[in-house]
């Protein structure tokens, strides 16, 4: 992943970036509930509002909780496997030049996709609040953090290592933009899509 920040220069117009945050049920996402104390469990990167482009590290499969790793989020497949899923959508305001360098980031690594893993290791180290990175080994959370943080979008006072979900809740130059279930999300966007291609919570 590229780290190198961004510094623009001169006075660009503003867009987005989107955030989603996810809550599913099983046992995995039990405990990380229980750990981090919130109902969303797992967040996403989206270049949309309806997030049809959106990555994250996480499940390959979503049925398959064992295999993780870096992926393109198919809401689609998510709902065959939780339909009772939630999902919050939020924007966070960026340059043009900032969303065009994450965007490469995310093309890139999605090239480059099966060098990239959940780390496992990792998880001791989060729950001790110790710093710990192991190359290419992410959480969902920690791939974000790097990503933005090194895009000049968002800033925390950790290392990328130890932000989680919560950290991106909590996070105060956010905007939610839709809550609600996964199912009313994707019938809204394909309802978008279908009246006249433009996803309606882009605004």
């Amino acid at each position: 992943m590229q780290t190198e920040s961004i510094n623009s220069s001169k006075k660009e117009k503003q867009t987005y970036i989107y955030v989603g945050f996810v809550d599913t049920p099983g046992f995995f996402a039990s405990i990380i509930r229980h750990v981090i104390k919130q109902k969303y469990v797992h967040v996403v990167l989206g270049l949309d509002a309806g997030l049809d482009e959106a990555y994250s590290v996480g499940r390959r499969n979503p049925a398959i909780p064992i295999l993780a790793g870096f992926e393109k989020e198919e809401k689609s497949r998510i709902l065959r496997v939780f339909p009772n899923a939630d999902y919050m959508v939020c924007r966070i305001a960026c340059t043009e030049e900032q969303k065009d360098y994450i965007k490469n980031t995310l093309e890139l690594c999605m090239k480059e996709r099966y060098q990239y893993h959940y780390t496992v290791l990792g998880l001791p180290f989060l729950l001790c609040n110790i710093p710990f990175y192991q190359e290419n080994h992410y959480t969902c959370s920690s791939y974000l953090a790097r990503l933005l943080t090194s895009a000049g979008v968002v800033h925390f006072d950790k290392h990328f290592s130890l932000v989680t979900p919560r950290d991106f809740m909590e996070y105060p130059d956010k905007e939610i933009i839709f809550e609600g279930a996964l199912r009313e999300l994707v019938r809204d966007t394909e309802a978008a899509y279908a009246e006249n291609g433009v996803v309606r919570y882009e605004y």
